[in-house]
């Protein structure tokens, strides 16, 4: 199957809080570089790749825009400004893929560690089913709390994944799934999320613990040792 070409969404508007910095948690560096240019960086070499856009807060738009001429300097680029949720920047980046694109990736912006050999499944995968969402199966035992957090239910834990990113789309099916979202005013917890409330067909594409994002400080901590090693 030929690729058709891919677009890039990656929300970077992100705030530090949980990590206890005020710099926002795409902007931290991290072995010389920002979180986010690691992770951009997982992306240079994916096949078909045609177009980025990254959403922002405006104070890091001109530094975005700087270091995406800088990585993808044979690829459309733009840098848009973020929302008040995540899914609202994701919509803003939407409005400027162009009508060409025929799949389109939405990944974290700090999940430094994703192997581009997951990315191309995940690509495949999607032109074949419509979706893919790179997840690693569940560890641990999941509760199902209630009322003053008493145990209700405990799934199986063989069925449970632990959805990650990049999760790659049909360009028109995540286009449908998002003004689906706004017609209906429904806010996901990720992009697959509204793309099953449109009926989407969405396949797991098991990936890595490595591929975490960084959240809180302790994840700040094994980001960095990590990076020391790919170094070395």
């Amino acid at each position: 199957m030929d690729k058709q070409q891919l677009a890039l969404i990656v929300p970077a508007a992100g705030t530090g809080e949980r990590l206890g910095e005020e710099v926002p948690k795409p902007y931290l560096k991290l072995a010389g570089k920002t979180i986010l240019e690691h992770t951009l960086s997982r992306f240079q070499e994916i096949s078909g790749l045609g177009e980025v856009i990254v959403s922002t807060s405006d104070p890091y738009i001109q530094q975005t825009k700087t270091l995406l001429e800088k990585l993808f300097p044979e690829q459309v680029t733009h840098v848009v400004k973020g929302g008040k949720e995540r899914q609202n920047s994701i919509r803003n980046a939407l409005e400027k893929i162009s009508g060409k694109t025929g799949l389109i990736a939405v990944h974290d912006a700090v999940r430094p560690f994703v192997e581009p050999d997951d990315i191309e499944t995940c690509i495949t995968e999607a032109s074949r089913w419509g979706g893919a969402v790179l997840a690693i199966p569940s560890r641990d035992t999941i509760k199902i709390a209630g009322k003053n957090n008493e145990i209700t239910r405990t799934p199986d834990r063989k069925s449970l994944w632990q959805a990650q990113t990049p999760q790659v789309f049909w360009a028109a099916l995540l286009r449908e799934a998002y003004d689906y979202a706004e017609k209906y005013n429904f806010l996901g917890s990720d992009d697959s999320s509204l793309v099953e409330k449109v009926g989407g067909k969405i396949v797991l594409v098991e990936g890595t613990e490595r591929n975490f994002k960084i959240t809180y400080p302790f994840d700040l901590e094994v980001a960095g040792y990590l990076l020391k090693q790919e170094k070395k």
